[in-house]
């Protein structure tokens, strides 16, 4: 980071806020990032590369550690969300150094308070070890997300370009490892509304039926669909919609709002941890449907 000032890094994070700004469902990480690239004019540093990419990707992707950790931006599974903290600090610092410099300082408050540092210790280590720490914090913050990411975006390819059909049999094996009993699945064809039915006993006389809505489908499930689902869940019934695109933030609220019928919503990153979960209860041939493998990887620190 010699190369580029504080300056410059508060302008590419204040430009990058500005564009989720107006996002407020939030924006996948690459999008985000090549919004951002339309929007700046790169320096000939910004734009040269390191053997795992464009620089300028890297560059932003460390800047907005400090904002992640100071309550300014959310990343959760690859989509990156404004919270109203960031909104706030966008219009309160509009001096792009003075706004990196207090990122930074949230950043260093909450890596000084996370590692529990009594006073007398903290004098006893020198600034020059704590931004060594630093830096090494970050790197793997960002090796961490850029991992998520990729996998995450080869997994959504692969259900976007599986059979529909075939998707809709994955979800079924999905709920039978998890310990539901799948009594139909329907047919190629006008369904209904309802893809699956499940319960939670072998003969279906005890709990809730199951009835499970499938959407293999980029584009998020908004209110008006998901109130569509909800109109073929019974008051004995509990309701699961499964879509890869993922559900706005209206949607996810009335969901949240109901008080007498039961609904759950399942994106593709919950989709694939439970799938992931449940892989020891998967049959061969079920597994072959989504044949994920579990790698181990250094996990940031919360």
């Amino acid at each position: 980071m010699a190369q580029i000032t504080n300056k410059r890094l508060g302008e590419l994070v204040q430009t990058l806020f500005r564009i989720l700004e107006k996002q407020p469902e939030g924006m996948k990480a690459k999008e985000a990032l090549a919004a951002l690239a339309d929007s700046v004019t790169l320096t000939e540093y910004e734009a040269g590369s390191y053997e795992s990419g464009r620089r300028f990707e890297k560059i932003v992707r460390f800047a907005t550690v400090d904002t992640v950790r100071a309550g300014w931006l959310i990343k959760d599974d690859g989509i990156w969300t404004l919270t109203g903290e960031g909104a706030k600090a966008l219009k309160l610092f509009k001096d792009p150094e003075v706004f990196h410099k207090m990122a930074a300082q949230l950043y260093r408050q909450w890596y000084k308070q996370h590692k529990g540092r009594h006073a007398e210790n903290q004098c006893a280590v020198s600034s020059e070890s704590e931004d060594v720490e630093d830096e090494s914090e970050k790197s793997v913050s960002v090796s961490y997300e850029e991992a998520r990411e990729q996998a995450q975006e080869t997994i959504d390819a692969f259900l976007h370009a599986m059979d529909p059909y075939d998707f809709q049999k994955l979800v079924a094996e999905l709920l039978k490892a998890i310990g539901y009993h799948v009594t139909w699945i329907a047919p190629p064809g006008k369904d209904g509304g309802v893809d699956i039915l499940a319960y939670t006993d072998p003969l279906g006389t005890q709990g809730p039926r199951i009835k499970v809505q499938v959407k293999q489908q980029c584009k998020a499930v908004t209110e008006p669909d998901l109130k569509s689902f909800m109109a073929n869940i019974g008051q004995h019934d509990s309701g699961i919609f499964f879509c890869t695109g993922g559900f706005t933030k209206d949607a996810e609220a009335y969901a949240r709002s109901q008080e007498s019928k039961r609904i759950m919503l399942v994106d593709s990153a919950k989709l694939v941890q439970l799938w992931s979960d449940n892989i020891p209860r998967l049959s061969d041939q079920a597994w072959q449907r989504l044949p994920l493998t579990p790698i181990f990887f250094l996990t940031p620190e919360k």
